[in-house]
Parts: C-alpha cells; sequence; structure tokens
C-alpha cells in the first residue's frame, strides 16, 4: 500500500464499498477507513451517524464511494474544530 497519498486518493471516484472495506479486517489486512466496531457502525447506521447502505441482494450490502467520502470528511471537519 502506498503510504504517500492519502486513503481517499486510493477510493473510487464512484461505485460501492462492503463493510470491511470501510471499518477494516485485520485478518485479511483490509485498513480501516473508519475504525469502529462492526456493532457501532451498525448502530450509527440505525441513528443516522452513518449513511444508510444499499441492499444488492439478500446477503449483500454495500455503501457507495460517494457517501464515505463525505463521512469521512464531515469527520475531519468535527475533528478540527474540536
Amino acid at each position: 500500500m502506498n503510504k504517500q497519498f492519502p486513503i481517499m486518493t486510493r477510493l473510487p471516484e464512484t461505485g460501492f464499498l462492503r463493510l470491511p472495506q470501510i471499518i477494516g479486517d485485520p485478518k485479511k489486512a483490509i485498513p480501516a477507513l473508519i475504525p469502529v466496531s462492526r456493532s457501532s457502525w451498525w448502530l450509527g447506521v440505525k441513528t443516522g451517524k452513518y449513511p444508510q447502505p444499499i441492499k444488492l441482494g439478500s446477503r449483500t450490502t454495500v455503501w457507495r464511494v460517494e457517501d464515505i467520502r463525505l463521512l469521512i470528511d464531515s469527520m475531519k471537519v468535527r475533528k478540527n474544530n474540536g
């Protein structure tokens, strides 16, 4: 993985991400974009803190890359504003 570029440049402009691509998966060496547990993520989705998923099938849930980018940007703004 190229550490020279921020995470945001490694995400595609459009498309979908599965949950392990968002919260990471240490068993598969997938780094977290948003380092929270699976249960915290789903609680955040339920409460509106995180974006709503899209169901592509009965066992396939994804999030739009654009929504995840906006979430990361808003988290950066909140962090910088204290």
